[in-house]
């Protein structure tokens, strides 16, 4: 049997604004069924969640991973698409809930499998330790919204250099470059999915889009430095797309969650990107690429009396963005600290038994999908 194709992406990210979600935007309303995974940190959520995943993928089912921005190795999430059905951890931050009880979701809660005992036993340490973890997102949170501002003095340096005439004109050549020939579906309303295609994590910024691209034809690659307007323009295509019936994907900044860095529009297999020095990203082989370098429309000799303080600016993001990784990085070893409590108070063969009667289920509206 062929193995099913696999794409990675984030739901929630630590962001400027603190950590942020796209928790709902996971699965649509159409969903045949949401598991919704409660319990505590190391009682083996996101294994239960991958291995289902891994399983479901070994059978042929294209696969969506959704990864943790606080824990690179550790899901979040699994969507199967072609039969509508998602396994989400509901636990802190991620605030997921039952919207249609019974009907769509269900709570598997992993805490009926742990001792209760041993982990009243540790209240105290487990109390401090959640308090120092809390803490520590804190400061990383205060860094990343000094590195905001810090963007935002540059932005103010280049936006003044810009000819937003010209850069407009090369938005509507793009435009008409991508819709050429898309016909118009007015017969329903488009779908828009948000999430995050990077991700501030505790080993930097992370990303997996590779695995978002791998069906694609054509990648549009914005360039720019902050302020030339890239977000603004992906922001344009978005809404074309949209006014055209065109479903999009559309993944936003990892540090900015409100602005977009790439968009997918699966019908004409086409995404535009917004080239990030920090993610650092390499397309693959296979897709055309057709660069659009909006620098280009800029006036230097506008930015000559303050190149001394770009650079400073420039540098002063840099130690910003290093300092919040660092106390994510702390946080995440505070973290491992406190899943030490509830691993050693789990009974794991319950766990798996569980999991394996939830996966025996997940086969069934399958089989029902195919009838």
């Amino acid at each position: 049997m062929k193995q099913g194709k696999l794409r990675q992406m984030f739901p929630g990210g630590n962001t400027a604004a603190g950590f942020y979600s796209y928790y709902d935007q996971i699965i649509g309303p159409d969903a045949t069924r949401i598991f919704i995974i409660k319990g505590g940190p190391g009682t083996g959520k996101s294994t239960f969640i991958r291995k289902i995943g891994e399983e479901m993928l070994a059978r042929g089912f294209d696969v969506e991973f959704m990864c943790s921005s606080s824990d690179n190795g550790s899901l979040t999430g699994v969507v199967i698409p072609a039969i509508r059905v998602a396994l989400i951890d509901g636990t802190a931050p991620h605030g997921v809930e039952p919207k249609n009880p019974g009907a769509v979701d269900e709570i598997v809660h992993l805490g009926d499998f742990w001792d209760e005992a041993k982990l009243r036993a540790h209240k105290e340490e487990i109390l401090a330790t959640n308090r120092r973890i809390s803490r520590l997102f804190g400061i990383a949170y205060a860094q990343l919204r000094e590195a905001a501002v810090i963007r935002d003095e540059l932005e103010s340096y280049i936006s003044v250099s810009m000819d937003f005439v010209k850069v407009n004109e090369v938005l509507r050549e793009t435009a008409r470059a991508i819709f050429k020939g898309a016909p118009v579906q007015h017969e329903h309303f488009p779908q828009v999915r948000r999430l995050f295609a990077s991700a501030i994590s505790p080993d930097g910024v992370v990303h997996h889009l590779e695995t978002l691209l791998q069906d694609l034809k054509t990648l549009y690659v914005i360039q720019g430095p902050p302020g030339s307007g890239r977000s603004t323009f992906l922001a344009r295509l978005v809404e074309a797309a949209v006014i055209r019936g065109l479903g999009t994907e559309v993944f936003h900044c990892a540090f900015l969650p409100r602005e977009i860095d790439l968009f997918i529009i699966p019908d004409l297999k086409v995404a535009v990107l917004k080239e990030v020095p920090e993610v650092g990203f390499v397309p693959p082989e296979q897709l055309a690429v057709r660069r659009v370098n909006l620098e280009g429309y800029s006036q230097p000799r506008r930015l000559t009396a303050y190149a001394a303080e770009i650079a400073h600016a420039r540098r002063r993001f840099s130690e910003a963005l290093g300092r919040a990784v660092h106390y994510l990085h702390q946080a995440k070893l505070t973290h491992d600290y406190l899943e030490e409590f509830y691993t050693g108070a789990m009974d794991f063969a319950r766990v798996e038994a569980r999991r394996q009667e939830i996966l025996n289920r997940i086969f069934r509206y399958a089989a029902e999908n195919e009838t």
